[in-house]
């Protein structure tokens, strides 16, 4: 018979096995390890191994911290709806960002943001995503030119993109996209992981 010390804690209520799952989905889905949430939360690798197998509940405030380090809501830890694989998001229904410097983007991916996120982005002639490139973390991205030509610049070097073309790289490389052509463009961005935190996708709002 084995010690008391060394046997396994009894797993807790349902609820918090279903707790368990969602946060264990959540983490894997941003490719985090376990001490890797457990430093930006402030807990630990044990903690979270025994919360994820729930066999450990814990407080509002940690709950809270999680779901800011994996870019959800409280409520989606709490969400008991199964995860539909058919969404459909209607194009005049897409979250937007406020336009600026002759730039739109929208928001294609429904939240809560699983494993990856898309965005489609609309540019006036000499519209761009900024004057300065810029970089938000460390996934694989992806931009498709849907429509018209941009020069998507990378650090120093800078690529002239068509309809259909593509080009991926790391988002953490210096980036900016600028429409060259003598018309409208639209591309297309897919990262995974995603990148944006809840702040930033709460900016997005739905089109009048």
């Amino acid at each position: 018979m084995p010690h008391p010390l060394l046997t396994e804690p009894s797993p807790l209520s349902p609820e918090i096995g279903r707790l368990a799952e969602r946060v264990r989905r959540f983490r894997q889905a941003r490719r985090l390890s376990l001490r890797q949430l457990g430093e930006l939360t402030g807990t630990s690798a044990s903690f979270l191994s025994q919360l994820e197998r729930g066999l450990t509940g814990a407080t509002t405030s940690t709950l809270m911290q999680i779901a800011q380090a994996l870019s959800i809501s409280v409520a989606d830890l709490f969400d008991e709806r199964l995860p539909s694989t058919h969404r459909v998001l209607r194009k005049g229904e897409r979250p937007a960002l406020p336009e600026s410097s002759g730039y739109r983007k929208t928001l294609l991916s429904q939240r809560p943001i699983h494993d990856f996120e898309v965005y489609v982005g609309e540019f006036e002639v000499g519209g761009s995503t900024g004057p300065d490139t810029y970089t938000h973390g460390n996934s694989h991205e992806m931009l498709i030119v849907l429509r018209g030509e941009v020069e998507v610049t990378l650090d120093e070097e800078r690529f002239r993109l068509n309809a259909g073309d593509s080009i991926e790289y790391s988002s953490a490389t210096p980036h900016r996209t600028v429409n060259v052509g003598a018309g409208l463009a639209e591309v297309q961005w897919i990262i995974s992981p995603p990148t944006s935190g809840l702040a930033d996708l709460d900016h997005y709002t739905r089109q009048p």
